[in-house]
């Protein structure tokens, strides 16, 4: 008689609790691992892991996948990366509650703020809900290749109670904020796993106008953190610029008094304020020192935009003899077209002289200094003498010409880099600062977000390959690495049951051979609902990926297994329940 459902022969166990490695095999039954070590007996199916690395699923805190979850199963490219669970309904904007009227308002806010197009969400979103309980039930309605967790959006939130009167920006009446926190709390109640803010300014619909979550008063947030509270559940996320210190620490500080619930919010080097991380990461500790749960979200490696002739920016995007004569045609066409020296020679001339700085990307558009060929497999830390601005120099070519020449290669597929948060001094040291401060995770990714623009869902292959293994100096130790993406990032969440491989967790675990483990440069590609485009990015190296003890991929490939469930709420630590 079999013992176990799968067991993993003889692999490198990093167990996610921070301890160091050992070498043993992993025992898994009914979705549940039940031995690790030694484990004799047989299973049904048996894999030689030798050689291999086995950690627990990684678990990304900050998506958005809220409308493809709707309509696909497969929640890549997150799922590519190893990543098991996520939770989404960041940043303060979703898609539920939501009246009918209100369906436009929502798709132009997602589209604006997060770069998903409209059309992909006209096509895809089928609003066979209105409440939030609703959303959640369309949701659970679907199979999924990771599990994953929703938030409820105060954007959405406020919208839905105040109309066009939150899309102004207007001051919430006492019985609106009342209304906001009745309908906050029911939605944890019934299974959203907390409530997301955004006072960025960074943030805005595609018309221009900002998150009507901006300014909202520090009494309405305070107010429905202090119902979430009582629900005895539910965690707070919160995305600032930090441009007031004071303004922006006495918020998140009230919302803690408030909720006694865990909080995380955003956390990033400024170009402008390079220092100013140092600031928060001082809050983050006096916080804590007075007992509350706040943890700061950090991303793996800079921020930026990738610049592609397919993607959603480019240097000659507003060009006039590019957006009259090639702008509507193929990839391959335009890339063909623009290879022509006499095109080239008009582009370049209209760039240089007729070129538009008010839209499309405005002064970011052709910073030369801080755009870099994206290579394969795409260098992250990228040297300045490697920016266009030193080939430019060295080559005496117009950084223009160059970039030119890079975004056709390839039959247009060619891209540019331009890191522009987390890269105020031309390298991750920041990053690292931030990485390793007791207080923080691993988050930020924005999985399914800003597809046209970056692709950062891998940011948790680049903490296993990059910080891990290749960096040449300030190497993290992979139990370390482990720990914060796995179990770390669970707790702060309250989702206690997974992040370790260890008798009664949740079986999601990762094979991974670490000497193969490659991010390879992102493509575009067209297969969002009506043909919108997005970039994905393929990891070689990542084994086995299992969900629940399921095997979901392998090799990078899907294996046709939805075991992804909606995660409902928080869950309790195997090994204290009961």
């Amino acid at each position: 008689m079999t013992e176990f459902d799968l067991a993993l022969r003889g692999g490198t166990i990093v167990d996610g609790t921070g301890s160091p490695s050992r070498v043993g095999d992993i025992g898994v039954r009914g979705g549940t691992v039940v031995a690790v070590g030694t484990v004799d007996g047989r299973a049904r199916r048996e894999i030689d892991v030798g050689g291999a690395l086995a950690s627990p699923g990684f678990v990304d805190v900050h998506t958005h996948y809220d409308g493809q979850a709707t309509w696909d199963s497969r929640l890549s490219p997150s799922s590519w990366n190893g990543v098991t669970t996520v939770v989404m309904g960041n940043c303060g904007v979703g898609f539920a509650p939501v009246r009918p009227s209100d369906h436009g308002r929502l798709i132009e806010l997602m589209e604006g703020v997060e770069d998903i197009p409209g059309t992909a969400l006209h096509e895809g979103l089928q609003w066979d809900w209105s409440t939030f309980p609703e959303y959640l039930d369309a949701l659970e309605r679907r199979p999924h290749d990771l599990d994953f967790a929703a938030q409820v959006p105060h954007a959405a939130l406020r919208v839905n109670v105040m109309g066009e009167r939150a899309i102004a920006h207007e001051a919430a009446t006492d019985a609106e904020i009342a209304v906001m926190a009745a309908v906050a709390a029911e939605a944890v109640r019934a299974g959203a796993l907390g409530f997301s803010t955004s006072r960025t300014l960074n943030h805005k619909s595609v018309r221009g106008e900002l998150i009507p979550s901006y300014g909202a008063g520090a009494g309405e947030l305070r107010v429905i953190a202090a119902a979430i509270g009582a629900t005895g559940c539910g965690v707070l996320q919160l995305i600032t610029d930090f441009l007031d210190f004071g303004t922006d620490f006495e918020i998140i500080e009230g919302m803690l008094r408030a909720a006694r619930r865990p909080m995380t919010i955003s956390l990033l080097q400024s170009r402008d304020r390079p220092g100013d991380y140092r600031a928060v990461l001082r809050f983050l500790a006096q916080m804590n020192a007075q007992g509350h749960r706040l943890r700061g979200q950090v991303g793996s490696r800079a921020i930026g935009v990738i610049h592609g002739l397919g993607a959603s920016l480019h240097p000659f995007m507003m060009n006039p003899v590019w957006r009259s004569e090639l702008a509507r045609l193929p990839l391959t066409e335009q890339a063909r077209r623009m290879a022509d020296p006499l095109m080239k020679g008009r582009i370049l001339e209209s760039q240089t002289t007729e070129k538009d700085r008010s839209r499309g990307g405005g002064s970011r558009i052709d910073r030369w200094d801080m755009m870099y060929a994206f290579t394969d497999p795409p260098a992250y830390e990228p040297k300045p003498e490697d920016s266009i601005a030193a080939m430019s120099r060295r080559s005496a070519r117009d950084p223009e010409d160059l970039a030119y020449d890079l975004l056709i290669a390839d039959e247009g597929r060619g891209l540019i880099y331009q890191p522009f948060l987390n890269y105020a001094d031309g390298n991750l040291d920041a990053v690292r600062e931030m990485l390793i401060d007791e207080h923080t995770i691993p988050g930020l990714s924005d999985g399914g977000a800003h597809v046209g623009t970056i692709c950062d869902a891998s940011f948790v292959t680049t903490l296993l390959q990059y910080w891990a293994r290749d960096r040449d100096h300030g190497r993290l130790g992979l139990p370390f690495v482990v720990r914060r993406q796995a179990r770390e990032t669970a707790t702060a969440v309250g989702l206690l049951d997974r992040g370790l491989l260890a008798p009664g967790y949740k079986a999601d675990i990762n094979v991974i051979d670490m000497e193969t483990l490659t991010l390879h440069r992102p493509e575009v590609h067209a297969d969002l609902p009506a043909g919108g485009r997005r970039l994905l990015q393929r990891v070689d190296g990542i084994l086995h990926t299992f969900v629940s003890g399921v095997e979901t991929y392998c090799d990078g490939e899907h294996t046709g297994e939805l075991p992804g469930r909606l995660v409902r709420g928080p869950r309790a630590d195997p090994a204290t329940a009961g």
